[in-house]
């Protein structure tokens, strides 16, 4: 039976592929690792990549998250892709297949000591996964009662699921879609 550990001191690691998914508290490194990981990924690009985005729980200051931190970099041109794939590649990143609800972006892990400790997803400048992500990111940032809200039913998954990672991408999945329909109804009225 997997159990809820909620840590305060993140090493970098997290069980995403042999065992149960782990939350913890936010750490405030969170923010130092997506900047450093940003300056690489655009240096290493060469310019090939126009923008990375911090997203994901990680984005989010204050609230339990998976301590893996998750990025969407636009690459502008779709013939880029390629290259820019094999550039992160070349960050000791693999690829992986993306979450369900990311529309199948090429997604890049970087695995530390077995677990994964970052995500990228390559997008174009259009993408409905960049646009997605980013909305909900700034949803809860703009509404911090939602944002506490959506944490407590974070745990509460987690709990129901038993951190089984396939169940919880599941049932995480079905929420976004929920929250990305009511986010466009707000939009259009």
């Amino acid at each position: 039976m997997a159990w809820l550990e909620i840590d305060d001191s993140w090493n970098g690691d997290e069980r995403s592929r042999g065992g149960p998914i782990r939350l913890m508290h936010h750490d405030a490194r969170w923010r130092q690792e997506f900047e450093q990981t940003r300056s690489s990924i655009l240096l290493c690009c060469d310019g090939r990549v126009s923008a990375v985005h911090h997203i994901g729980g990680t984005a989010l200051p204050g609230l339990i998250a998976r301590p893996v931190i998750d990025l969407v970099a636009t690459v502008d041109a779709g013939d880029d892709l390629d290259v820019v794939q094999a550039c992160i590649e070349g960050l000791n990143y693999r690829v992986v297949d993306g979450p369900d609800w990311a529309a199948n972006p090429i997604t890049l892990e970087k695995p530390r000591h077995g677990e994964t400790t970052h995500r990228v997803m390559l997008t174009l400048p259009n993408s409905t996964c960049r646009q997605q992500a980013a909305a909900i990111r700034d949803h809860f940032r703009q509404n911090r009662e939602e944002a506490m809200s959506f944490e407590q039913w974070k745990v509460e998954r987690w709990r129901d699921t038993q951190g089984d990672p396939a169940e919880y991408g599941r049932v995480k999945s079905a929420y976004f879609d929920q929250l990305q329909q009511e986010l466009k109804e707000t939009s259009r009225d």
